[in-house]
């Protein structure tokens, strides 16, 4: 894996929010913000607190299992990073891996093995979804794991990752931009390690954010506006001061 360069969290939320955004949640907020979403001003903290409050309606319990030191990568994949990548052991993901969560064997087993009932239906998506990456935008996937060197695990693209590994690797290089999150401390989230700790610690921290004060949009809104409101009450030239027009 090559480190690329650093990446702001706020730029990782826009691009996770990115990928989100085609969700039947979301449809009463297109109109709206989907300004916002596709055309991002990541210098403009009004926006990235709306961004980021609707990206936490859906993902905020996930979000917050991360490291409070967590530093993100753009990073380009080598061909040997493939065989340390993991799927999160949830869903439909459980019942095709077989007990390996590693993504090259689950790629191999969707190759090769015959799937019916609703893991077909699954696997049959993961097939039409790699034909559609031939001809697909370029997209972000976000990794996390500890360091360089250790297994990392998909937090966001699953389905793409292993539709791009049963056409060719090369589509990984044509099609995505690669974010990874780093923490020495990331063996404490249960999106990276499965454990009864990490797990509790998870579930204490969803009664705990019950309410999300980062995922309540109105409040973003709110914030944003005063901000806007004070900015343009700075900029406003005072009555005989510089910048006043004289009376004649």
């Amino acid at each position: 894996m090559k480190k690329n360069c650093r990446v702001v969290e706020v730029e990782v939320v826009s691009e996770f929010l990115k990928n989100e955004f085609y969700r039947e949640e979301f449809q009463r907020d297109r109109q709206l913000f989907e300004h916002l979403v596709w055309q991002a001003d990541l210098a403009n903290e009004g926006e990235n607190a709306i961004r980021r409050a609707l990206l936490f309606r859906r993902r905020g319990h996930l979000w917050r299992e991360l490291p409070p030191d967590t530093q993100w990568w753009e990073v380009n994949l080598e061909p040997q990073d493939l065989a340390r990548i993991r799927v999160f052991p949830r869903a439909q993901w459980r019942r095709v891996s077989n007990g390996s969560f590693l993504l090259s064997d689950i790629v191999q087993r969707i190759r090769s093995e015959k799937f019916t009932g609703r893991v077909g239906d699954f696997v049959a998506k993961i097939h039409w979804l790699s034909c559609q990456l031939q001809h697909s935008e370029r997209t972000s996937v976000i990794l996390i794991g500890v360091d360089e060197d250790l297994p990392l695990t998909i937090l966001e693209g699953n389905h793409r990752l292993a539709a791009a590994c049963l056409s060719t690797p090369q589509l990984l290089a044509d099609r995505f931009r690669v974010l990874v999150g780093l923490s020495p401390r990331m063996v404490e989230s249960c999106w990276y390690e499965t454990n009864l700790a990490n797990l509790w610690r998870y579930a204490r921290n969803r009664v705990k954010n019950f309410y999300d004060r980062e995922a309540d949009l109105e409040r973003a809104l709110s914030a944003m506006s005063a901000v806007s409101s004070s900015a343009l009450a700075g900029a406003a030239p005072k009555v005989g001061g510089p910048g006043a027009e004289t009376v004649r």
